[in-house]
């Protein structure tokens, strides 16, 4: 039986317990469990919540004893903290153990198991590009289900240790993806930095006005979806924030350059009507690509099948961007084959 031992109980944590200890149940042999989950949260309610969910087998006081014997570690705590819990772990690995992150960034994340991590252990980076609530209250077992986990190995990696983290992946039903760190950060500052930076400035731009009061009134649904990320973690947000600074700044002045060519055409009045037409037209268009990009297996990649239905397509354009996309979607949810997934190595 292989031990896995989740350092950090949060959402993606707790979930990630829960989703193992799915499969694991799926793969017993007899009353023998396939992997034993052990956790350890340094805050003592969280650590008891994700026994009380069944998100871990047992739950550790001491984070020595939690990763003790362990074959992976799962480090998820805030990426601020990767550092000091890979100096904190460093001397307590089993020898050959595999340590695999899920920080929002890799580039100081991988530098950091590289310099502090023992070389009688392979480290995995990963980054599962899912979430949602940031408490182990909305943790569940299919959080990951589809989504991409990105993984950058250390060159040092060993091939059974990325295959270990592949496996894991794969028992978690989410999609593997590799891509060098600092190619990661720079993506995703763009993707998924950028988009919370633009939520808290809208939020504190218009909440610091005098006529606030009287504007919370009149806010709709265009103001709830474009605020939603600013009511996100704190830490979170300011963690990734400072160890991803420079690729998120040079998405913030490509924003504002955005900003400033639209403001531009607003001053030339009605003679910038076509400048505005056509800046609002190329942010449409790339949009509607985005929402109809399909993966492998011919899933919409972004799960935008109701937008796509009945929120900004007619139905015409919605049959010609779709195609037969959902009637395939149903039949291979009635026709997936379990036997076909990799799992953990045992």
């Amino acid at each position: 039986m292989q031990r896995v031992a989740i350092v950090g109980l949060g959402l993606i944590g707790g979930s990630i317990g829960l989703g193992l200890k799915n499969w694991s149940a799926s793969q017993a042999k007899g009353s023998e469990q396939a992997l034993e989950i052990v956790g350890f949260d340094a805050d003592i309610d969280q650590q008891q919540y994700a026994k009380k969910i069944g998100a871990v087998d047992r739950a550790e006081w001491d984070l020595t004893k939690a990763i003790r014997d362990a074959d992976v570690v799962v480090v998820a705590v805030p990426v601020v903290a990767m550092k000091e819990t890979f100096i904190n772990i460093a001397p307590h690995l089993k020898s050959g153990a595999v340590v695999t992150d899920v920080g929002s960034t890799k580039g100081d994340v991988l530098e950091w198991a590289r310099t502090e991590l023992p070389r009688t252990v392979s480290f995995v980076g990963g980054h599962p590009m899912a979430g949602k609530t940031q408490s182990i209250e909305g943790a569940e077992a299919i959080l990951f289900k589809g989504a991409t986990w990105v993984v950058c190995p250390l060159p040092t990696a060993k091939e059974e240790a990325v295959r270990n983290v592949l496996g894991m992946i794969a028992a978690l039903e989410a999609e593997p993806y590799f891509i060098d760190p600092h190619e990661h950060d720079g993506q995703v500052a763009g993707i998924s930095h950028l988009p919370f930076m633009l939520s808290a400035a809208l939020v504190n731009a218009v909440s610091s006005d005098p006529a606030w009061r009287d504007m919370k009134l009149l806010t709709s649904s265009g103001f709830r979806d474009a605020s939603r990320l600013a009511w996100g973690s704190v830490e979170m947000h300011r963690d990734i924030a400072v160890t991803n600074r420079e690729a998120i700044s040079r998405w913030i002045d490509r924003a504002i350059v955005e900003l400033e060519r639209a403001q531009a055409a607003m001053a030339q009045g009605e003679e910038g009507s076509v400048a505005l037409g056509e800046f609002f037209t190329q942010a449409r268009d790339a949009r509607a690509e985005w929402a109809t990009t399909t993966g492998r297996a011919g899933e919409l990649v972004q799960g935008t099948e109701s937008e796509l239905m009945n929120e900004g397509f007619g139905n015409q354009m919605s049959r010609m961007l779709l195609g037969g996309f959902g009637r395939k979607r149903r039949q291979m949810t009635t026709s997936g084959n379990e036997a076909d997934r990799a799992r953990p190595d045992q």
